[in-house]
């Protein structure tokens, strides 16, 4: 009887530790596939926003180039990819200015695409590195200043080539007229050398620069604080204006 008892209880015992191990898999197998799961979302997220914010850049400049709604919409041309910069990187920022351009080419042409590129998508990158890396207002409104600059020769140049007229003449010829107007009110009978002109003219386009881009970092750092994003923080005399 006990060898006939010890045959029939062994297979039993066998099943129950086979039942008991592949149960002990398959819990295994599923808390596996349900806890660590393998796709990684920080790739698709930021190709999702590079992608929308490319786009919010070039819907900016399109909206604003054919129903102009004053300056308002122009101080957020580069704000956008200088954000992709802020969350996603240097790389990032490169294919928004790119996308945006290709965008722009695809609505409105290759000129207005390029006159978008350069300076606005190249000025959101450079915005967006000293904004990442924490440089203060004067330096990176300098740099924007700067690229701005090149930006206006850079449109000078095109569209003198394009229409077959020297526009920087026709500049030229504005400030002269200013220049007069103000000599004779102030009771100055001399005639505006040429040297004069050509600094007044870079003068002017300088400062309209410099506004410029310390506008654009006032609207950026009042957005993008609230978005998460912060900036660089703006001079100490500025907070103390702002909070009253």
């Amino acid at each position: 009887m006990s060898i006939l008892e010890s045959s029939s209880e062994e297979p039993e015992e066998d099943l129950s530790e086979n039942l008991a191990t592949s149960s002990r898999v398959n819990l295994n197998l599923h808390g596996k596939m349900f806890c660590k799961p393998g796709l990684k979302l920080d790739k698709p997220l930021r190709m999702v926003e590079t992608a929308f914010l490319a786009s919010t850049a070039s819907l900016i400049w399109f909206i604003d180039f054919y129903f102009p709604l004053g300056p308002i919409l122009r101080i957020f041309f580069p704000v956008p990819i200088a954000l992709v910069y802020l969350r996603w990187g240097n790389r990032a920022a490169w294919m928004a200015a790119v996308v945006s351009g290709l965008l722009l080419m695809v609505l409105m042409g290759p000129i207005r695409s390029l006159i978008f590129v350069m300076p606005y998508a190249l000025m959101g990158v450079l915005l967006g590195a000293t904004w990442y890396y924490r440089v203060s207002w004067l330096i990176s409104i300098i740099l924007g200043t700067l690229l701005g600059i090149v930006g206006l020769f850079f449109r000078i140049y095109l569209l003198s080539l394009l229409s077959g007229e020297d526009l920087w003449v026709y500049m030229i010829n504005q400030v002269t007229s200013f220049l007069e107007w103000a000599f004779l009110s102030l009771g100055m009978l001399e005639t505006p050398s040429i040297l004069l002109i050509q600094l007044s003219t870079l003068t002017i386009i300088a400062f309209n620069n410099f506004m410029y881009l310390f506008v654009v970092h006032l609207a950026a750092w009042l957005l993008l604080n609230r978005l998460g994003n912060p900036i660089s923080r703006p001079p100490h005399w500025l907070e103390v204006f702002l909070n009253y």
